[in-house]
């Protein structure tokens, strides 16, 4: 038998120590996000799981339940940099990208930067621009770089897009294709508040809280890119088994041969599961995943990567309603 040698079992005490402390930052992210929001915890800790993984989240909500609040809190309670963009339909693509500017003094072109370079983009509404528009963001959240005039320019590391668009609202909104929503790890659905937590939001703002002002309410910076990295390698080290690999493969496959769908999870949806329950099984305290961290993550990694027949849609069949049956049938491994 080979035993560690002094020095490995020093390295391997502080990565743990590393790590837990990592963790307790991005717990203390999750309070610090509640100081301004209030009842909305699965949102909460779907954008930390977004951030672990490097993805994108789509927030989906009618309009004043705090999408917008939920990111600027969560920009607040970072050492990042963060930009907003309020899309609308006269939103060009180099209002998103840059451009290149002529500077009359050197009789030159020089570029400059869109809101697309910073660590954390807030892009609003994103349905209520064109497509031409919304594809701009396409390179940015899959190759991490905007190609303008032909020369590529690398984005900021970390870079999470995390957009928020209104579902009742249809009249001059534009869908995203599935191509784009395909780049989004998560879509998280923002609901109503329960009556309690309404009544919270409404003594908050009694007493004198103003969404406008975050510093006011106490929200400040808990972790910055130091912890960031720290958590993402403590999530790469965490042991995902053989019998979940082919869990998170059966319930994807499950997907494509589903009456009521006519697209289901590709590939890239699968190693999206995979990566969201390894974050999972860490924030949880675990070095390993178990088919519960699949099932707690399945819902919002896989809703917007199917597509329903038109005719189980007029019959009432949701994308969560087919994904929960997939979930209850496929077998668990033991």
């Amino acid at each position: 038998m080979t035993y560690p040698t002094t020095e490995s079992a020093a390295t391997a005490t502080t990565a743990t120590a590393t790590a837990d402390s990592a963790r307790a930052s991005l717990e203390a992210l999750r309070t610090e996000i509640g100081k301004a929001v209030v009842g909305q915890d699965s949102a909460v800790t779907g954008l930390v799981v977004a951030l672990l993984c490097r993805g994108h989240v789509l927030l989906e909500g009618v309009p004043g339940v705090a999408k917008t609040l939920l990111v600027r809190a969560l920009a607040a309670s970072l050492e990042l940099d963060t930009k907003r963009v309020q899309f609308t339909p006269d939103l060009m693509p180099s209002d998103v990208t840059g451009s290149l500017v002529y500077d009359a003094r050197t009789a030159e072109f020089s570029f400059q930067n869109g809101p697309v370079f910073t660590n954390l983009l807030l892009a609003d509404e994103i349905n209520r621009t064109p497509p031409k528009t919304q594809s701009s963001l396409l390179e940015a959240m899959e190759e991490r770089q905007v190609t303008v005039d032909g020369t590529p320019r690398a984005l900021p590391e970390p870079f999470l897009v995390a957009a928020t668009m209104n579902p009742v609202e249809y009249e001059g909104t534009y869908p995203l294709p599935e191509a784009q929503l395909d780049r989004f790890l998560l879509k998280l659905t923002v609901p109503l508040p329960s009556r309690e937590d309404e009544i919270g939001v409404l003594t908050r703002h009694a007493a004198g809280f103003n969404p406008r002002d975050l510093h006011a309410a106490g929200v400040r910076p808990v972790a910055g890119r130091a912890e960031l990295e720290a958590a993402r390698q403590a999530v790469a080290r965490t042991t995902v088994s053989s019998e979940i690999a082919g869990y998170v493969v059966d319930i994807c496959r499950a997907t494509r041969e589903s009456p009521s769908l006519t697209l289901g999870v590709s590939p890239r949806g699968a190693t999206a599961l995979l990566a969201t329950s390894r974050a999972w099984a860490w924030l949880t305290g675990r070095d390993y995943v178990t088919p519960d961290d699949v099932k707690a993550l399945a819902l919002p990694t896989l809703r917007h990567r199917v597509q329903l027949r038109p005719e189980a849609e007029m019959e009432g069949v949701t994308a969560d309603s087919v994904i929960t049956a997939i979930l209850s049938h496929v077998p668990v491994p033991r």
